[in-house]
């Protein structure tokens, strides 16, 4: 066991934490505050949150903002972007601060950060000057890291209740393109919501400031805006040839290379901070139509098609996730589905192992089951109690169920396995770029190029 490790498990989390606050603050002085000269936007919600930021940042720069971000996928400063390849979505002691400097330094007008539950209670979003906040959506997921999903929701919940706690910057201290945004000499403090997620009353209630909310026509509506409210009403989400298409406040928007449903969502919300900034929705219209999704989320892997079957690397690694996948998939109509997948180590939530056991068991013709960050866990263990929960659901070990621990040879078994007209899924990493061991070893890792190396060895 390594000092580090040893010493994790005899300091309480409490006081640990507090040498992430230390970090926070040391990296705000450090850097000089510089997320007082940006507007920052945090996206926070149990999945979506890259997918979003993407999105957003694209028709931001689309609109003539330059805009910097970080997120799980990657790190972006002024239209140069680099592959997240930390294994971290806020990034430890002083990083992000300077990133943010970076930005400033590139004259961005725009910061958008990942803003996650641990980096919550690990204090990393302290010292951020935050203006705004979108929350993609909440349901049960990281459960034994905090506790409970009272807590885990807590922790989000604090972070709106930080935003609204925040003093208003005066908008002579961001860029002269963003202070047209605004006729008074503050900037307000902007909130965007959605309408579909149960606990969103009480988001609402922690949030002061301008509040824009997301609402899906014919699906409950956990709480109704107010006349100062301004709402979004997504409305027919369909998958086309070319991508989604829906409607917002009645206008029909089309979207090119976006596949998944779920995904409109998470534009209408990008498309809701727009709208502060006075980026009207025809506008929006026309910027959509330039966006693409990001790498490792729905990516196909275009080499397959000339050996006719279909290949996808998707970050999807828990239930509603995979969930989603599938209804991609199912558009496709394919003859079969081979799915690659784990469940990560390293105090996630192991009753996860179960659920996506059975549903991928359940839903995929073929299961290869494999590592995927293991971390301090055991590997075998992992996939054990994978298989065990697909096998429950009527699969057969080494007939439609493969259990192969190293996760370059379970692509290999897959992509050797697939015949014209199946779609070979890889999921639970996406675009990362490294796969994580115990003691925390990391080693060089891109599912997609792994895929692409299998291809070529058919």
């Amino acid at each position: 066991m390594t000092v580090k490790a040893l010493l994790k498990n005899m300091v309480p989390k409490k006081i640990r934490n507090l040498r992430h606050l230390f970090f926070a603050w040391w990296g705000s002085v450090q850097y000089k505050n510089p997320s007082k000269s940006l507007f920052v936007i945090g996206v926070t919600g149990t999945s979506g949150k890259s997918t979003t930021i993407h999105f957003l940042r694209q028709m931001l720069e689309g609109a003539g903002f330059t805009v910097g971000s970080l997120s799980t996928i990657d790190f972006s400063v002024a239209g140069i972007q680099q592959l997240n390849d930390k294994k971290m979505t806020m990034l430890g002691k002083t990083a992000i601060q300077k990133f943010l400097r970076d930005m400033v330094e590139a004259q961005c007008d725009i910061a958008i950060i990942e803003t996650t539950s641990e980096g919550r209670v690990q204090h990393r979003h302290r010292w951020i000057a935050y203006d705004a906040m979108i929350i993609t959506n909440l349901y049960e997921e990281h459960i034994e890291s905090h506790g409970s999903f009272e807590n885990y929701k807590q922790a989000k919940k604090d972070i709106f209740s930080y935003v609204s706690s925040l003093a208003p910057k005066n908008k002579s201290g961001l860029s002269k393109t963003l202070q047209k945004a605004w006729s008074g000499e503050t900037v307000p403090k902007v909130f965007v919501l959605n309408t579909s997620m149960p606990q969103v009353k009480e988001f609402y209630d922690c949030s002061v400031g301008e509040k824009y909310l997301c609402t899906v026509a014919g699906e409950k509506k956990y709480f109704t805006p107010n006349t100062a409210d301004r709402e979004l009403i997504l409305d027919t989400v369909c998958t086309k040839k070319e991508g989604i298409s829906f409607t917002l406040n009645k206008k029909d928007i089309t979207t090119a290379s976006i596949f998944g449903e779920f995904n409109a969502m998470n534009v209408t919300l990008g498309i809701a901070m727009l709208q502060e900034f006075g980026i009207s929705l025809e506008q929006c219209i026309h910027l959509i139509k330039k966006i693409a999704s990001p790498p490792g989320r729905v990516e196909f892997i275009q080499e397959a098609k000339q050996h006719g079957f279909t290949a996808i690397v998707d970050y999807a690694f828990e239930p509603v996730a995979i969930s989603g996948l599938y209804e991609i998939v199912s558009r496709l109509a394919p003859k079969r589905v081979i799915h690659v997948f784990g469940s990560t180590g390293g105090g996630r939530d192991v009753s996860r192992r179960f659920s996506v056991g059975r549903l991928v068991g359940t839903k995929a013709d073929i299961c290869v089951v494999t590592n995927d960050d293991p971390y301090d866990d055991d590997p075998e263990k992992i996939i054990a109690d994978i298989v065990s929960a697909a096998l429950d659901v009527g699969k057969r070990i080494d007939e439609t169920c493969f259990a192969i621990t190293d996760r370059a040879n379970a692509i290999q078994k897959a992509v050797t396995l697939a015949k014209e007209g199946d779609v070979v899924l890889i999921t639970g990493k996406g675009s990362e770029q490294a796969m994580v061991f115990e003691n925390g070893r990391m080693e060089p890792w891109d599912d997609r190029e792994e895929v692409r190396k299998a291809i070529a060895m058919r």
